[in-house]
């Protein structure tokens, strides 16, 4: 249940992608209009919404039904240029008034997966909501709620539309998210996935930052992670290169045009692959290798109880809460790993190089120097 994160801030070539919506903006919005509709009578179309980072897209209506106890919204996902298998599925809310007390509750509806398996950032027998989308939608009805005056006891079932069917393009069934497709993204925004259009402009980053001087650049996998590396650094946005699964492009470039130091930031999965040695990051052309994994947490003295049940492991995020609880830091580990890939890319090149694990949350776990 991840998703694409990062936000490009160079200027793109002129042939850039047309950036799209995630699954969770077009649900968050279908939300806010299926609920002022039970609240008023009346749909808003286009309906607007804010995103976690202030932009205020609009959205067209492509259904809407009201009765006297539940109203619906839908709308049409639009990826942008993004090869995204949900482009152009509709995207359904319907909201119900519940019993004083229940609070906001999610359902999955038609074509929205439940969780059956540990490690995934919603629990087991959950819709397969994640949480950022989750908290837009809970914040447009708390806010739709209190200025109509009444209680924010909703319940929210999201439906897509042929998404049982669209989740068998997915990794979801093996992560085991079943009857569908998962409500995800963390901006609301859905970057195209053009490798070459993407490696193109982490050059493009990099020839930017070199001409005005920076000697320190970072480059993220994400925003979460993006953030929390510029603020202990305290780096302008220029320096911040959007970097993304592409370790590889980001390295090989800076191998011929070096500045003076990388950090390179990221969340634990993604900078497991990158210590195994993996320059691309993205989960269609690289993976978590568990048994790797176990034997890293077999070297910081895990016991063989520990190594069977990586093994057996779901996500990255389970082997890093059993290992947690064990008392082994393997994200350290994986920091210093994932250095030491970062400069055998290098190749010797005059570039300093520091590793910075974080969370889900942003919380700066490990750091290698």
């Amino acid at each position: 249940m991840d998703a694409g994160e990062s936000e490009i801030r160079v200027e793109k070539p002129a042939t850039a992608l047309r950036r799209g919506w995630t699954t969770g903006a077009c649900a968050t919005a279908a939300t806010k209009a299926a609920l002022t509709a039970l609240l008023t009578g009346d749909f808003p179309d286009p309906v607007e919404i804010t995103l976690p980072k202030g932009e205020r897209p609009a959205f067209a209506l492509a259904r809407e039904v009201i009765a006297e106890d539940h109203a619906m919204a839908g709308i049409i996902k639009d990826a942008g240029d993004d090869p995204d298998v949900t482009h152009g599925a509709l995207v359904m809310a319907t909201v119900r008034r519940l019993p004083e007390g229940a609070g906001i509750v999610f359902r999955a509806g038609a074509g929205v997966g439940t969780v059956t398996l540990a490690g995934l950032p919603v629990p087991v027998g959950e819709p397969a909501i994640n949480p950022v989308p989750r908290g837009m939608m809970s914040e447009v009805v708390t806010e739709l709620c209190e200025a109509h005056g009444v209680a924010a006891d909703i319940e929210i079932e999201i439906a897509i539309e042929n998404g049982a069917e669209l989740a068998l393009q997915t990794w979801n069934p093996r992560l085991g998210i079943v009857g569908g497709l998962s409500v995800l993204g963390t901006t609301g925004i859905v970057h195209p996935f053009s490798c070459a259009a993407w490696i193109h402009s982490i050059h493009r980053g990099i020839d930017v930052a070199r001409a005005e001087g920076y000697v320190h650049v970072l480059g993220a996998t994400g925003s979460t992670s993006e953030k929390t590396a510029q603020g202990f650094y305290n780096l302008s946005d220029a320096a911040c290169l959007d970097m993304g699964d592409f370790a590889g492009g980001l390295l090989k470039y800076l191998r011929v045009h070096p500045v003076e130091r990388l950090t390179i930031a990221g969340g634990f999965a993604k900078l497991t692959k990158l210590a195994q040695g993996a320059l691309d990051l993205h989960s269609g052309r690289s993976q978590v290798d568990m048994a790797w994994l176990a034997e890293q947490a077999g070297e910081l003295g895990g016991s063989a109880e520990l190594k069977y049940r990586i093994l057996a492991a779901n996500t990255a995020l389970e082997v890093l809460e059993m290992t947690r609880l064990e008392g082994i830091d393997l994200p350290a580990a994986i920091a210093v790993k994932a250095r030491a890939v970062a400069l055998e890319t290098l190749r010797g090149a005059p570039v300093t190089v520091d590793v910075m694990v974080t969370d889900r949350s942003g919380k700066l776990i490990a750091h290698a120097e």
